[in-house]
This record gives C-alpha cells, structure tokens and sequence, in this order.
C-alpha cells in the first residue's frame, strides 16, 4: 500500500511539473501571400538531352524560356551545379516584359569527362517560381570509343 501511495506522489508531482503556463505560446508563421502580378519563368523545355556526344565535342545547348507572369522578369543569376557545366555571360539582360521570351546556354565540358551526366542549373529572377531549376543530360562516348 506505501508503494501505491509513494507511486501515485511521485506521478502527481512529474504531471505536475510538466504543466509549464510560464512557457511562450506557440507561434505561428504564415508565408505572405503570392503576388498574383509577379512575373512567372516558363520553359520551353526544363530538361535538355545532349544524346550522345563524343568526347572533345563542342557541347553548347540553348534555354528558351517565357515570361508568363504578369510584370517583367529580370533574371538575377545563373548558376550550374558543379565546374563541368558553364553558363557563358549570354543570358537576357534586360527586364522580360508580359509574353516576352529570353534565352541563355549551357557549356557543358566533354574534355575530360566521359559517361553519363545529369546536372542541374539553377536560375534566381525576381519571378513567383524562383529559384527555378532545369536540367541537361546525356552520355559523352571516348574518341574512338562506343
């Protein structure tokens, strides 16, 4: 009979504890509201497929994307995932009004890398959708190679 008593104390006093009303409230973060004029990037196509290309092969492809949002787009960087794939200065500059189209290129380095790859570029604009990410993939063969 102690021990139930001694059992049911000690389980009073831990529940008791654990009631904590000095503690802060929880609090709640809610994302602002998408500005619904916001430009929108839209692809022509999000993945390219090089195929497959020898080694040593000029390996430059082209994005073509759309603004579909309703104010213009200004593109703020492009970047690839890793040293192999470039982005030569060649994207849109200027703001890309309402319906307006803009391109950039993609380098990606066959020189000293043979096999398949599948990188990601990432694109930062003032669009809805940033960051925006699109792909290039394919499978670069050794010279004299299969």
């Amino acid at each position: 009979m102690r021990y139930m008593l001694l059992l049911v104390a000690v389980l009073v006093s831990i529940t008791g504890f654990a009631q904590n009303p000095s503690a802060a409230p929880a609090v709640v973060t809610v994302a602002p509201a998408a500005d619904p004029n916001a430009p929108e990037i839209t692809f022509e196509a999000e993945v390219i497929d090089y195929g497959t290309i020898q080694q040593g092969s000029e390996a430059i492809r082209t994005f073509k994307f759309t603004n579909t949002g309703k104010t213009p787009l200004v593109i703020k960087s492009i970047k690839g995932q890793c040293g192999c794939t470039s982005i030569p200065d060649s994207w849109t500059k200027e703001p890309i009004p309402p319906g307006g189209t803009g391109t950039f290129q993609v380098k990606y380095d066959t020189a000293t890398r043979v096999g398949m790859f599948d990188k990601k570029i990432m694109i930062i604009s003032n669009a809805a959708n940033s960051p925006k990410e699109v792909k290039i993939k394919g499978n670069v063969i050794a010279v004299g190679g299969q």
